[in-house]
């Protein structure tokens, strides 16, 4: 996994995910509104549906890279959902073959709960995805 992209150059389109075991939210930005829109969230706990959802959003928006939000403890420590979230960003790599870029989550859902998102899951992919594009 790498981190934000360097350098300047032209633009770059993103897809954000928000990785949960029964629910991945979606969201789409580039580097020149250093936006991002909430999509979707795909439901569902089987990996091979939410991976045709997934390639059919990267046929529809060809984005340049995927980023994933890796969620943590309070105090920057793993947990089990970090694991699982690393190994959907190392699955998301080897099935499309493009860059994949991990950010630290903590607090994305509560901060789009706090926001009155109607959709969770896709809010916080959003919210993983600005976080990332600040970076960049």
């Amino acid at each position: 996994m790498s981190e934000a992209p360097g350098g300047v150059g032209r633009a770059q389109s993103f897809l954000a995910f928000d990785f949960g075991a029964k629910r991945t939210g979606v969201a789409s930005g580039n580097t020149v509104t250093r936006s991002a829109t909430p999509l979707k969230t795909i439901a569902t706990e089987k990996a091979d549906v939410r991976f045709a959802a997934i390639e059919k959003l990267i046929r529809e928006y060809q984005p340049d890279a995927l980023v994933v939000g890796v969620p943590r403890h309070p105090d920057g420590a793993p947990h089990d959902n970090t694991h699982r979230a690393q190994r959907f960003a190392r699955q998301l790599h080897g099935r499309f073959r493009l860059p994949v870029h991990e950010v630290d989550e903590r607090y994305t859902s509560t901060e789009a709960e706090a926001g009155g998102a109607r959709d969770l899951d896709a809010a916080s992919a959003a919210l993983i995805l600005e976080q990332f594009l600040r970076q960049a």
